[in-house]
């Protein structure tokens, strides 16, 4: 097959376009387990098992793979060919991740042991200045997965009602109620496990009053209600499915008069002031009740923001550069502390562009609500949304027995101890690829040629990005193919590989113009099925290609380490 690409007005280039063939370990391994070039349901079952390590695997599982061929026209009775067994390693069926796409993990524990899918101004549609603010993104956001929305409250000119903002800037507002709505009705679209509302709420009382009842009239029998017996301890993620849980600062406790301090002289305060002062108090209370996870302040500064109250459990808040200089001194405490209480961190305001900050120094040190600019796009955001594949993409993942538990010398875990051993050897080998002949137009990546592809992987762990790259580039760029053949393995010494996300990236490579972007994914090591799996790529926002996909096979050293 020749592809034509027109130069200028007389001359074109043309280019002979090899199709996509297995690659030669691929051959010898179906030699291996065929017989005269066919391979039974039998000698399938025993290649998924040896090689994909399903041990699960019966003859049911074969015939699932058999019957997929069929409807995709490539199947024979009396067994597969090569190009058919090819087709099924190509095959979403083949996928790296769990194809069940269910809730593996214990989700009894408190609220606390669980990393939560977070946005940041939940509303933005994009730069923290001047964007529209909107419902949109509210709703793609729920519609990915995110359990944790934020909005931010603030007085209209009028300060007669809320409305949802960005304070201080050129942003334009939206309507409360709009949001509250689309809220409850995207909550549980994709994921059964509670949704949390943080409010940033700069109200009077009068409006923290409109605003109570407000989400009382939306939510109505959804929204949890917190219980003293919670006021130590969080509920856990199984006992608030299809709930909603409001997280905010609780009112300021405004009866500090003689009616809570018993009685001064009656002619210090009019009957007026009483009246209002309990008012206030009232307001204070039905604002009070509707909060479930109790925004904690920052009392004393860097020194004792940490201190937990044994008696209540918080959400502390915390910017992400807050927390790069408590990581430097203090990281065995950030641990402890998010063994019960909830941590938030978020980007620093400098951050006009909506872009986003490396999630994982939050992870290692326990944070929960790791929380991110989802209108924006960029490596930090494809990691954010490869750790929540993980779990059946429930928007929940159980924080490891590390981050939850004392060592055995009696101390919380450091992320940024030297003495951490290596547990496993991570071993990727890229084959080839294929499908972007399908998803991009002839003349996307270079306008005189085909495209030349090259592979980045590289493994995000402990507090830093360990990359891997073929030290000469160029020689391993396949130039001017469709269907590119690398052949090329990565190896990854991991300490937490609990906690590891490996990420690959396919880019075009230009001479004189910066490489074009041709694909991302990023999976969560604790979830990737070993073996030979078909890669999905997906685009800059993470949306997947339809066809685009890279063959991959993965191995773990010691194959024994389990993450379940």
């Amino acid at each position: 097959m020749k592809v034509t690409f027109k130069v200028c007005f007389c001359c074109v280039r043309s280019y002979k376009v090899k199709s996509s063939e297995p690659p030669q370990e691929i051959k010898t391994l179906f030699d291996y387990y065929s017989q005269n070039g066919r391979m039974s349901v039998d000698e399938m079952l025993r290649f998924v098992i040896q090689v994909q390590g399903e041990t699960h695997a019966d003859s049911n599982y074969v015939k699932d793979i058999f019957n997929m061929l069929k409807h995709h026209g490539v199947f024979h009775p009396r067994g597969l060919h090569l190009e058919e067994f090819y087709r099924y390693l190509l095959s979403d069926f083949n996928s790296p991740l769990p194809l069940s796409g269910e809730v593996w993990q214990d989700m009894t524990q408190p609220l606390s042991h669980y990393f939560l899918y977070t946005g940041h101004n939940s509303y933005l549609t994009g730069n923290q200045l001047n964007s529209r603010s909107s419902t949109e993104p509210i709703v793609k956001a729920l519609r990915r997965g995110v359990r944790v929305i934020e909005l931010d409250l603030w007085p209209n000119s009028s300060g007669t009602e809320a409305e949802v903002r960005h304070g201080g800037t050129l942003t334009s507002t939206e309507d409360l109620q709009k949001c509250l709505n689309a809220v409850k009705e995207n909550a549980f679209e994709v994921s059964d496990y509670p949704v949390v509302l943080t409010l940033e709420d700069h109200l009077s009382p009068d409006l923290q009053k409109k605003v109570a009842k407000m989400v009382r009239k939306t939510f109505g029998g959804t929204l949890f209600r917190c219980r003293d017996e919670y006021k130590k301890c969080f509920p856990s993620p199984q006992a608030l499915k299809n709930k909603i849980l409001i997280s905010t600062k609780p009112p300021k406790e405004y009866l500090q008069t003689q009616i809570s301090q018993g009685a001064p002289a009656a002619e210090s305060v009019n009957a007026e002031e009483l009246i209002q002062d309990e008012d206030e108090k009232t307001v204070a209370v039905e604002y009070r009740d509707l909060i479930s996870i109790h925004a904690g302040n920052r009392k004393g500064g860097l020194k004792n923001c940490l201190n937990g109250d044994p008696n209540r459990v918080i959400r502390l808040s915390m910017s992400e550069q807050w927390l790069e200089t408590l990581a430097k001194s203090r990281g065995p405490e950030i641990v402890k502390f998010t063994q019960r209480n909830i941590l938030r961190i978020f980007p620093k305001t400098t951050r006009f562009d909506s872009s986003n900050y490396d999630p994982l120094v939050g992870w290692m040190h326990g944070a929960q609500m790791v929380a991110f600019n989802m209108q924006s796009h960029g490596k930090f955001l494809w990691m954010m949304q490869g750790m929540f594949k993980a779990n059946g993409g429930c928007g929940y993942v159980k924080k490891p027995d590390v981050l939850l538990s004392k060592g055995p010398g009696g101390g919380n875990f450091d992320p940024c101890s030297k003495s951490i051993q290596i547990k496993t050897i991570l071993k990727v080998k890229i084959y080839n690829g294929e499908g972007w002949n399908m998803d991009f137009s002839q003349d996307y990546f270079d306008r005189y040629s085909p495209p030349d592809f090259y592979v980045k992987a590289s493994v995000s762990c402990r507090n830093r990005r360990i990359t891997f790259r073929h030290n000469k580039l160029q020689n391993k760029t396949d130039t001017d193919e469709w269907f590119p053949v690398w052949d090329e393995e990565f190896e990854f010494p991991l300490r937490v590989p609990e906690l590891a996300l490996l990420c690959i990236t396919v880019k075009d490579h230009d001479k004189n113009t910066p490489n074009d972007f041709a694909g991302q994914t990023c999976l969560p090591l604790s979830e990737i099925r070993p073996g030979i799996r078909a890669v999905r790529l997906h685009d800059r926002v993470g949306d997947v290609f339809q066809h685009a996909r890279l063959l991959v096979r993965f191995v773990l050293e010691p194959p024994r380490y389990s993450f379940r």
